[in-house]
């Protein structure tokens, strides 16, 4: 958890990977596994700051996990993963392979859930959402804010941190919601009304940020941040071919329908920084000079999808109606 007294809106992203070394494992929840980071060099870790996660690179992947230790002290970091039964590779491998004494690639860390200043803030968690939510809490909490989380998962056994999120703040601030007790998470209550000066912050399953985004459509614009999981389903854009002209060279890049720009302009030459290629970490986001784009990932918020000064490349295209993105490449 964190010790910040205060909270920043000036997201920290930072690239380089380097070698860390698993030196604790514990288990958090039925399914987590909770993992504390040592640099391989015995050096600290680079900064960050409440809402930041790493890339930790697997066979065949790199994963995202956010950061629930202190960033007060970056001799180690800690992490939680879900054992996700449906996983591709990354969850199933961190809990078959990393033990204590495994030595492993990470990359970051890079912010793209930072806390912005706040009188108030309700945070909600679904599962292992709660992750990025504890360096927010102890965040808020040193800087003198007002807030409370709402946490939902199936039962006290899955939800990872509860008891000891409750011991620190007491029921008043910490509201458990194991559905299979109390029901899920009463979203009315929560966010049937706007509440002035707060900020929502919310992490967990598409199906409770999708209720908690329909709930939050009365509150004032920006006060809804959330992270996802996953990227969201396409939206009205098209899955069509198109053109991106590189603003740098004046190169014009065919992408093909079952291409993205991302494979396109690195099939071409072009050296675009990036890590997830599935829209959730915001590496190769592209500042978009000229037209109109799909948004397909889980980082911009609604405000930065009606701008469209960038885009993430990995996942999202050009528009219905767009044949030419020009991109600051």
């Amino acid at each position: 958890m964190t010790a910040h007294a205060e909270v920043s809106d000036s997201p920290l992203t930072v690239s380089a990977d380097q070698d860390a070394i698993v030196i604790a494992r514990r288990h958090a929840a039925d399914g987590v596994a909770h993992l504390t980071l040592q640099s391989a060099d015995g050096g600290s870790f680079p900064a960050w700051e409440a809402g930041a996660h790493i890339d930790l690179h697997v066979p065949g992947h790199t994963r995202q996990y956010s950061i629930c230790s202190s960033p007060s002290d970056r001799s180690s970091l800690d992490i939680a993963v879900l054992h996700d039964p449906g996983s591709r590779g990354g969850s199933a491998w961190v809990h078959a392979e990393l033990t204590v004494g495994t030595r492993v690639v990470i990359g970051g860390p890079r912010n793209t859930f930072a806390l912005a200043p706040s009188r108030k803030y309700l945070f909600i968690a679904g599962g292992i959402g709660i992750t990025p939510m504890l360096a927010m809490i102890e965040a808020a909490e040193q800087a003198g804010r007002e807030w409370r989380l709402a946490y939902g998962g199936r039962n006290l056994r899955t939800m990872a941190f509860a008891e000891e999120l409750l011991d620190t703040y007491g029921p008043d601030r910490v509201l458990l919601y194991p559905s299979e007790e109390t029901g899920r998470l009463d979203l009315e209550a929560l966010l049937g009304v706007p509440r002035a000066l707060m900020l929502v912050y919310a992490c967990g399953p598409q199906r409770l940020l999708d209720a908690v985004e329909d709930y939050c459509l009365g509150w004032p614009a920006g006060a809804l941040h959330i992270e996802r999981f996953a990227a969201a389903a396409p939206g009205q854009g098209t899955s069509g071919a198109f053109d991106v002209e590189l603003s740098r060279t004046g190169r014009r890049v065919h992408v093909p329908a079952d291409r993205t720009i991302l494979d396109a302009v690195e099939d071409a030459g072009v050296r675009v920084l990036s890590s997830c290629r599935a829209g959730v970490c915001g590496t190769c986001e592209i500042p978009v000079l000229a037209g109109d784009v799909d948004h397909r990932d889980a980082v911009l918020t609604a405000e930065d999808r009606a701008r469209s000064g960038s885009m993430m490349v990995c996942v999202s295209r050009a528009a219905a109606g767009c044949s030419t993105l020009t991109l600051d490449l």
